[in-house]
């Protein structure tokens, strides 16, 4: 049987202006560790008469990642945010998902930082760190 498990997912990101190589991310949350929001690609109005129309509209991708408070990962997206503001200008992203278990990749192209939890919740225990890149593109391939 099959298995879909996100445990061996790999999600790596290049930020040239940041990091010369590119950094695969570890120590994702429990339950969210990332993921992306619907697009809308379209849109239909329907006209006073009752006929239908449409048009294709380009679309943002946003993708929220969730890292653990000892995640290893955390430092790449303080330094990235670090490097920003001191040069008070915007470095861009790339990056891939790879999904083993379903034998499948995603290639994520243009991506702005666009929030990030500076420092983790404290509660009863310190809470994952979320962070938001929003992609210009993203592409679905095969593995």
């Amino acid at each position: 049987m099959a298995t879909i498990t996100a445990a061996d997912a790999i999600f790596t990101l290049s930020i040239p202006a940041v990091f010369p190589a590119p950094v695969s991310l570890q120590g994702f949350a429990t339950d969210d560790a990332f993921g992306t929001e619907a697009v809308e690609p379209g849109e239909v109005v329907l006209g006073v008469d009752g006929i239908a129309s449409a048009a294709y509209i380009p679309t943002l991708t946003k993708t929220v990642i969730a890292l653990q408070a000892d995640s290893p990962s955390l430092f790449v997206f303080d330094a990235w945010k670090g490097a920003q503001d001191a040069a008070q200008a915007i470095y861009l992203a790339s990056g891939i998902i790879l999904y083993r278990s379903i034998s499948k990749s995603f290639q994520l192209k243009k991506g702005t930082l666009t929030r990030i939890v500076q420092f983790p919740a404290a509660k009863r225990v310190l809470q994952p760190s979320s962070f938001e890149i929003t992609w210009e593109a993203v592409t679905p391939a095969g593995v």
